[in-house]
């Protein structure tokens, strides 16, 4: 009688393993990944001229009229925020959306001795409409 040795762990289960193997360093470096951008896109959101900009768009008439209530900021803010002391400049692009429209709000800053000077805070209507300027002086 010749008889076969019983398959062992590896040989039963190979099928299997390796797939689930590969899949789950794939789901890790893609979970990486996600927590990597979303860890930026926190940081730019928790700055000032995200809030102050995001803020002043919220509030204004004329904007409010184009994009309707509530605005929200969207998730894939563009740019960057540089910080050195009391100095820095900001270049963003923040996509907003309301309940009637959307556009994208672009900010360009830089701060002094701690205080956030805005050259440009233009609110860029998707689809028709002109630019929309929040630097002019409130009524």
């Amino acid at each position: 009688m010749d008889t076969k040795p019983a398959p062992n762990w590896w040989t039963r289960n190979w099928k299997w393993l390796v797939p689930a193997g590969c899949l789950t360093g794939v789901a890790g470096v893609v979970g990486f990944i996600a927590l990597i951008i979303s860890l930026v896109f926190g940081l730019i959101k928790s700055s000032t001229p995200y809030r102050q900009a995001l803020a002043r768009a919220q509030k204004d008439p004329v904007v409010i009229s184009q994009l309707g209530t509530p605005i929200s900021g969207g998730f894939l803010v563009s740019g960057s925020v540089n910080l050195s002391g009391g100095t820095g400049q900001a270049n963003l692009a923040i996509p907003l959306q309301g309940s009637r429209g959307s556009g994208t709000l672009y900010v360009e800053a830089s701060q002094s001795a701690g205080t956030w000077t805005y050259s440009t805070l233009t609110l860029q209507p998707n689809g028709v409409g002109a630019p929309i300027s929040l630097l002019r002086p409130s009524l």
